[in-house]
């Protein structure tokens, strides 16, 4: 880190937190847009009986672009064939771009810490490190400590500019950031909405792991606003608009530090939440269209007692092998080589790769990828 200049660097601001003031006046508008905004979405994710079935896609859309605020480049389509492949079977993974498995990672870690919350793990140091362990555990950054804090000064640079913009916490001060933190979350009376916006930049200034702080930071706000129930099912992704937003993103989160001014802050958190929340709904309500629509093909061209058993788990991979068709959707392996033959024939399905040998036809639902790529 020498050889970074430190003129632009801004030091963590120790002793201003939490925030001694909000100017509610400054940021009202923004936080009724968004509270709107998030209520509209919420009303929808109570009317979808399957939200896990149909919202899936957005998880792995969210593991995408947040992956790729770090750098971390692949796409939708590369991860859904990588989960075609491997599913849960990881043992083949190193022939597999880093990438590739590093945004897999993402998805499965906030997966899997919703189901460790539901079962009653709170929000806590330890679920960090257990999120960060799952989320480093294999790729590039097996090799940064996965699962524990930081025992050395980070820093967050511009690479190109060889600049260090800001120092966050010492590694001395860590365990007390955390606990002030924690204790913010589980206790503070602010509105969630202000409350997580106050405590996903508090996260970030804290950078408590070497590295994957970006993710863990951004998989925060959805688990926040869905263990306060502001939203009833854990399907709000943001990263979107922090990618659109990037720089604006970074010089808000530095001034807050360098002024101990939190209102912009709060105010460009909330619009994200307030458009994100638009976009989101937006995507749902399509997906759920094309669900309804598809209901009713299914049940015409198949004329079969599992139609919507294979509908359900076409919307669920939409990039599939015929043989984990059979193994996961529990249809007989006849039955199901023949649907895939008939949607194939109706254009429903795309052909990716032909089967050969004892490795099964990969198929492509074009009409969700279509909805969901970014």
């Amino acid at each position: 880190m020498m050889r970074y200049s430190t003129e632009q660097a801004v030091q963590y601001h120790y002793g201003q937190f939490p925030p001694e003031s909000i100017d509610y006046k400054m940021i009202m508008d923004a936080l009724l847009g968004a509270t709107d905004a998030i209520s509209r979405f919420d009303q929808m994710l109570k009317n979808i009986h399957n939200s896990e079935i149909l919202l899936a896609p957005l998880r792995n859309q969210e593991a995408v672009i947040s992956s790729r605020m770090e750098g971390t480049i692949s796409t939708l389509d590369e991860i859904m064939q990588y989960e075609a492949d491997y599913g849960d079977n990881d043992g083949s993974s190193s022939q597999v771009r880093s990438d590739i498995v590093e945004t897999v990672l993402y998805q499965r870690t906030l997966k899997n810490v919703q189901a460790a919350m539901s079962d009653g793990y709170p929000l806590s140091k330890s679920l960090l490190r257990t999120m960060h362990e799952q989320l480093l555990s294999r790729g590039r950054g097996a090799q940064k400590s996965p699962g524990e804090f930081k025992k050395e000064q980070n820093y967050l640079a511009d690479r190109h500019k060889k600049s260090i913009l800001f120092v966050p916490i010492s590694p001395e001060k860590l365990d007390e950031g955390l606990d002030r933190l924690f204790e913010y979350i589980n206790n503070d009376d602010s509105p969630v909405l202000l409350k997580t916006a106050v405590s996903h930049l508090e996260f970030e200034a804290l950078h408590p792991f070497q590295d994957g702080n970006g993710r863990i930071g951004r998989m925060l706000i959805t688990l926040m606003l869905w263990s306060s129930k502001t939203i009833s099912a854990p399907h709000f992704y943001i990263s979107g608009y922090f990618e659109e937003n990037k720089d604006i993103y970074i010089d808000l989160m530095r001034e807050v530090s360098e002024t101990g001014n939190w209102n912009n802050w709060c105010m460009f958190f909330l619009d994200a939440v307030k458009n994100q929340a638009t976009y989101n709904l937006e995507i749902a309500e399509t997906i759920r269209q094309l669900y309804e629509q598809m209901k009713g093909v299914f049940t015409e061209l198949l004329s079969s007692k599992w139609s919507l058993t294979a509908l359900d788990f076409i919307f669920t991979y939409p990039i599939f092998r015929n043989s984990s068709f059979t193994n996961k959707s529990g249809i007989p392996a006849s039955t199901a080589s023949s649907i895939s033959k008939t949607l194939q024939e109706k254009n429903i399905l795309k052909v990716l790769e032909e089967g050969s040998g004892r490795t099964s036809t990969l198929y492509s639902f074009e009409p969700l990828m279509e909805l969901v790529r970014v």
